[in-house]
């Protein structure tokens, strides 16, 4: 796993995984949640599903005849990350959405 800290982009998805973490979740549910183009959250879902801090999986849809869909959550090690993740945003006045008070 990289030492590095998590991009704003990084910490925004895990913020918004962390607040339902026991949900599978849907790309374009995130985007309209969180505001981040597809174009960004995907390489981002990708890159922490390689790291194993999320579990991904194909389900089938809701609607007959759409195609499956990708489907995320956050591993047990995912869940760990993203809660010291978040706290480390917020300690430092930089999670994404967080207004100083």
């Amino acid at each position: 796993m990289r030492s590095r800290k998590p991009s704003p982009q990084t910490v925004r998805v895990l913020a918004a995984l962390l607040a339902r973490a026991a949900d599978w979740r849907y790309g374009y549910e995130l985007t309209k949640e969180i505001g981040l183009p597809s174009g960004t959250l995907y390489p981002v879902l990708m890159r922490l599903a390689d790291q194993g801090l999320l579990d991904a999986e194909w389900r089938a849809s809701d609607r007959p005849g759409a195609p499956p869909r990708h489907a995320y959550r956050l591993s047990r090690t995912g869940v760990a990350f993203a809660l010291a993740s978040v706290d480390a945003a917020a300690a430092t006045n930089t999670l994404p959405g967080a207004t100083l008070a």
